[in-house]
């Protein structure tokens, strides 16, 4: 049996608030984590996509740091993505409740002007993405001397992203005696440079999946470029909430367009979307009212959505590292879920290059051959299908259940 939260060393009135919220025990990488971070220990972690991150730097953050002076905050998130910042913040601010620390999320997308009038008044924990809060410590509107708790977050897709650099200035920038913790899917490489020059003797955890935790189905289906939109139309229909990956923006788009001719409820984000339109595709996700989010993969690691049924990779990803991090956005927290590529002739060759790398099985089925969720080819859009309505789903939810059919099981923060 896992210890208990307040086993493990958290406030009791965190304990009785994360109780509230029907969070009664914590998953390994909180229980892992929490007593080195709660003693202000530098911790590295290393766990899969979902298993509960956020809480595990959430609660130290919002029970060490202090109470911070105008335009110096104490707590600092750094994290890739626009959404991840947004869902880190709103995680925070439940933790923290009416009477603990104050926290501002900072991203580009949106204007100035909010975010810079909390950092005057005085917010004790800032969550950022590492180009606008540079932006925002270029221009005087906040100082990092007085940080006494780094969170990097995301580590790697960070690196992949290129902003590791930027994020070496901003943690220049913060006291030298400060708590760091990081957290990543992979500790090597890039994400090594940061443990070593950014962390004192870190306690080390590393997380693999459960070996009888439930693991998503890989299907790899031979569908040319004329055969997608029937498959992924009717795959959806079946299988959603969805995530479905293309190549490029205007790749999403027309995607977007087409499903909705097709009957299905479906919004794009990528990097062309505003902060608006990209925050009401993911709430529509998570609402019911749209049934598939069409993404490049900027969407891969910053968007967490509970409940995902199922990823398309429209487009095959560039490498196996691309191919974890956009089907890790389904089976979360313990839950199974369903990763379908879609490969035409000239992917086959990359594609069988990913399957040998992570150990999938190597080959490619024709739609249905092998059980799936679409039963038969589909070379068109199902006929009949009627016209998506505007904030409404073109079907009646199919939602995924937890194991066994039961209730659904709590995802992990």
């Amino acid at each position: 049996m896992p210890p208990s939260f307040a086993a493990l060393g958290v406030p009791t009135t965190l304990v009785a608030r994360l109780a509230s919220r029907g969070i009664a025990e914590p998953f390994p990488i909180q229980a892992a984590t929490l007593p080195d971070a709660l003693a202000g220990r530098d911790v590295s972690g290393r766990a899969p996509t979902g298993s509960g991150k956020t809480l595990a730097f959430g609660i130290p953050m919002v029970t060490r740091v202090g109470r911070a002076r105008p335009r110096r905050p104490r707590g600092l998130v750094l994290v890739p993505t626009r959404e991840l910042a947004a869902q880190v913040h709103a995680e925070l601010v439940q933790l923290a409740g009416g009477s603990g620390p104050s926290a501002v999320a900072v991203y580009g997308g949106v204007g100035f002007e909010r975010q810079v009038k909390a950092l005057r008044r005085g917010v004790d924990i800032v969550v950022a993405c590492p180009g606008r809060l540079a932006d925002l410590v270029n221009r005087g509107h906040v100082a990092l001397d007085e940080v006494e708790l780094v969170v990097i977050d995301e580590a790697d897709r960070m690196a992949d992203m290129g902003f590791l650099p930027e994020v070496r200035r901003l943690l220049d920038s913060v006291r030298s005696d400060r708590q760091t913790l990081l957290f990543s899917a992979t500790l090597d490489g890039d994400v090594d440079v940061l443990v070593r020059r950014y962390q004192r003797s870190p306690v080390r955890h590393e997380l693999a999946a459960e070996p009888d935790a439930p693991t998503n189905r890989h299907v790899f289906w031979r569908a040319e470029r004329s055969e997608r939109l029937g498959l992924v139309a009717e795959l959806v229909g079946k299988e959603w909430p969805a995530i479905v990956f293309c190549r490029t923006r205007h790749g999403a788009d027309r995607l977007t367009r087409q499903l909705a001719k097709a009957g299905v409820a479906a919004a794009a984000i990528h990097g062309d979307r505003s902060q608006g339109q990209r925050e009401r595709a993911l709430a529509g996700l998570t609402s019911g009212s749209v049934q598939a989010l069409v993404a490049t993969d900027v969407a891969a690691r910053g968007i967490h959505v509970d409940d995902v049924a199922c990823v398309v990779h429209f487009d095959p990803p560039g490498d196996d590292k691309a191919y974890v991090h956009r089907s890790g956005r389904t089976g979360r927290a313990g839950a199974t879920g369903l990763v379908v590529s879609l490969v035409d002739a000239a992917s086959e060759k990359d594609v069988r290059a990913i399957q040998k790398s992570l150990g999938l099985p190597v080959g490619l089925d024709r739609p249905g051959s092998d059980g799936g969720a679409v039963p038969r080819p589909a070379t068109a859009a199902p006929k009949g299908a009627p016209a998506a309505r505007k904030g409404a789903p073109a079907r009646p939810p199919r939602r995924r259940r937890g194991r066994g059919g039961g209730p659904r099981r709590r995802t992990a923060a």
